[in-house]
């Protein structure tokens, strides 16, 4: 590799670590080893949790999940100089950002119906989602397999800003997500006035933020042109994501339900008194006479399922 790609790559965008330091070949083994870690107890985790496997929120936890091995395996490969095929190293990155980073914002989005009432809303996040595919994933998959096959200075420089642009697009697609949770589960905590229930929103909200942090520190590093670690540390910031969906799923699902079928009966709620429902709840979808036995919210009978604006159902009966 001639110098001056060396000078524009800075931090080996191209080719393997050829620096003398044991502490980043350390650093590079133990964030893709974590990642391997949590990868393995995130399919375990999936299929534990939930009791149906089908459904657009197992789906896309489960293929992001596994998104990561292929990410993290190809770079590796490619910083540790395991082969001289540099096709596939950068083939086994593409395929797992592509799965690992929009299987997030999927992920997100399926969480998303629980709490969110209007499907206008829905159907932008949605599109945002399929047209970021579009516009981030495509060029700067392009521009990726020009950088590392051509090697040329005009191809390496490309990608580096195409990567910034990226990185910066698919935090701010998750800020918007996260925000219209937290905005909903905000009302949750108003209509609320159960303290478990209320520290277990606070908690939902916590998670959230936490998940936007890691997105910044990604951007942080990146921006610092530290494209070694922002790359391997993205795989093990994306696992530890993925774990916290899963550790909140079950809670979210069961506040949802406390204020949809709470103490004061469905309709009967603190946010109106009788006849009224949360904000956070369509009425018009309501199905039967939910003040007598038997009556199931968008469900068949007997399911404790919460049927949401676009008649999407995570419900309790699909967890264990």
């Amino acid at each position: 590799m001639s110098s001056s790609i060396h000078d524009i790559s800075g931090n080996w965008i191209v080719g393997p670590y050829e620096g003398g330091s044991d502490i980043v070949r350390i650093a590079i083994a133990t964030f893709i080893g974590v990642a391997w870690y949590n990868v393995i107890e995130l399919v375990v985790l999936v299929f534990i949790t939930f009791k149906r496997y089908h459904g657009p929120y197992f789906w896309s936890m489960l293929i992001s999940s596994i998104g990561i091995l292929p990410y993290s395996v190809g770079y590796l490969v490619k910083f540790f100089g395991l082969t001289s095929a540099t096709w596939l190293p950068i083939t086994l990155i593409t395929i797992g950002w592509w799965t690992m980073v929009t299987g997030q914002s999927f992920v997100l989005y399926s969480r998303l119906h629980l709490v969110q009432e209007n499907r206008r809303i829905l159907r932008m996040v949605k599109g945002m989602i399929i047209a970021n595919v579009f516009l981030l994933h495509v060029p700067t998959t392009a521009l990726t397999f020009a950088a590392n096959l051509l090697q040329t200075p005009t191809a390496v420089a490309g990608y580096k800003v195409m990567e910034k642009i990226q990185l910066t697009g698919f935090c701010v697609q998750e800020v918007i997500i996260s925000s219209f949770y937290m905005w909903k589960t905000n009302r949750m905590l108003r209509d609320n006035s159960d303290p478990g229930s209320r520290k277990t929103v606070l908690q939902l909200l916590a998670v959230n933020v936490s998940c936007i942090l890691m997105d910044i520190a990604l951007m942080v590093i990146e921006f610092n042109n530290l494209y070694l670690y922002q790359t391997t540390l993205k795989a093990t910031l994306y696992s530890v994501k993925l774990k916290l969906e899963i550790a909140v799923l079950g809670k979210l699902v069961k506040i949802a339900h406390q204020n949809v079928f709470g103490a004061h009966g469905y309709g009967h709620g603190q946010a109106g008194g009788p006849g009224h429902f949360p904000s956070y709840v369509d009425p018009t979808l309501q199905e039967g006479d939910y003040r007598h036995p038997g009556f199931s919210a968008g469900t068949s009978e007997g399911s404790k399922g919460l049927r949401g604006p676009s008649h999407t159902i995570i419900c309790d009966e699909e967890l264990r």
